[in-house]
């Protein structure tokens, strides 16, 4: 009988550079409650680190001359942790929904269908119209045409277009995108 090991999910850990990695000749210096204490060495800035007894944190480099912070290493990565989830929260996830029709239906299934679409992008999706040729009903394209511009009439207060309607095979497509 052979044993599998058990597996262990493994949080990826936020990579921090601080005290003696850093190495710019001149640094901007923040205290813990981010107000500025002044640009100077790094060598300086660790020191004056130590003296409070935190850690000297890398807050980006980017800048001109890049930016320390004078705070605990474990409280820092717990303020990016909750960062990071925030941004997780506030990032809503756009979904494309889509809705078919066909070239020659009936007022009920329009309307209701109309509906459906009205709700997708009232609520902050995407929509897919999607409209399938079957038969000889490919030569009459223009209804498939008509039906989405009847579409775009009365939805154009909720969402504009964002993929004009085309032809892929039987299939007549077009993407509608919420304005909010």
């Amino acid at each position: 009988m052979i044993r599998k090991k058990p597996t262990r999910i493994h949080k990826p850990s936020i990579r921090v550079t601080a005290n003696q990695q850093i190495r710019f000749p001149e640094v901007r210096v923040l205290d813990n409650k981010g107000e500025m204490v002044g640009v100077m060495s790094s060598r300086e800035a660790f020191e004056l680190a130590q003296q409070q007894e935190k850690d000297l944190v890398l807050v980006t480099e980017k800048a001109k001359p890049p930016v320390v912070k004078i705070i605990e290493l474990a409280k820092f990565k717990y303020q990016q942790q909750q960062k990071e989830s925030q941004q997780r929260k506030a990032g809503k996830k756009q979904d494309i929904k889509e809705v078919r029709f066909t070239p020659f239906m009936g007022a009920g299934d329009f309307e209701s269908r109309l509906k459906k679409v009205k709700d997708f992008l009232e609520k902050g999706d995407k929509v897919r119209l999607s409209l399938m040729f079957k038969g000889r009903a490919i030569t009459k394209k223009e209804f498939g045409f008509d039906i989405f511009n009847k579409i775009f009439d009365q939805t154009s207060e909720l969402g504009k277009i964002e993929i004009e309607p085309k032809m892929l095979g039987k299939k007549l497509i077009a993407q509608l995108m919420p304005l909010k």
